[in-house]
């Protein structure tokens, strides 16, 4: 890797690691019925005011313990793996398009997905106005990931919101309209194998996940959980990985 790749590597990191940080900050003030645009960011126990150095994407809650300055109250790891769970993609973004219209435009749709993600765990709503942020994102593929076709985007926009409406039409409550239309976008964006990829990751982790939460005894039959979270898994890791993944599966029946 030539040194100038090394330090935009380098920079996605950091810089996804601040997106992370201001999108988990967002949907917690969302949740709350706040504002995130006004107002300083401060501990949740005490009120105090954190500093600049209080709020240094994973190195601060590090070199803190995971506790409030001032109080010693413990500061929940969601906030370092939100700014992780941003800065990842961003290299990987990177990594996989290299200097491409495609890496920006990646970059920027895991954004709005962790927005996505988060907001629906604290809320179990998506926000409409995240869907449209995507759909600007979605159409710029067009241009940017020229290999696949109108046809095939067209194909991949109805290849599971279709079936996940009819679904919902017949199971109340078995999909939200939001994750319908967030994979409406997604699908074009995607195109229709690796919306089904993704579709196919949300349902393996969903599932598992909402096993987990049974047996443990925290959810129970009929009760609703955030699938959002793992559609949006599901969608970056096709977005960044689909093409691989897709051909090793083919490739172990020599297709």
């Amino acid at each position: 890797m030539e040194p100038v790749e090394i330090i935009i590597l380098v920079f996605s990191c950091a810089l996804g690691a601040c997106m992370g940080s201001f999108v988990n900050a967002a949907a917690l003030r969302a949740a709350k019925k706040e504002s995130f645009v006004r107002g300083r960011s401060k501990c949740p126990e005490c009120g105090k005011t954190l500093r600049w150095f209080e709020l240094i994407p994973v190195v601060s809650w590090l070199a803190l313990r995971g506790r409030c300055r001032g109080c010693k109250a413990r500061i929940s790891p969601r906030y370092p793996l939100a700014e992780v769970a941003c800065a990842l993609p961003a290299a990987l973004c990177f990594i996989r398009y290299r200097f491409s219209l495609m890496t920006p435009l990646a970059f920027c749709v895991c954004v709005l997905l962790l927005a996505v993600a988060l907001t629906d765990m604290e809320t179990m709503e998506i926000p409409g106005v995240l869907i449209l942020a995507l759909i600007p994102f979605a159409a710029g593929a067009v241009w940017a990931q020229p290999d696949v076709t109108l046809l095939g985007r067209g194909i991949g926009l109805a290849a599971v919101s279709v079936p996940m409406l009819a679904l919902a039409l017949i199971i109340s409550g078995a999909f939200g309209e939001r994750d319908i239309e967030l994979m409406a976008v997604c699908g074009f964006l995607l195109g229709w194998q690796n919306t089904l990829l993704a579709f196919f990751l949300a349902v393996l982790t969903g599932g598992g996940y909402a096993m987990t939460l049974m047996l443990r005894g925290k959810k129970g039959r009929g009760e609703h959980m955030a699938f959002g979270p793992h559609l949006c898994a599901g969608v970056t890791v096709a977005m960044l990985f689909g093409k691989e993944i897709i051909s090793g599966y083919l490739g172990l029946f020599g297709l």
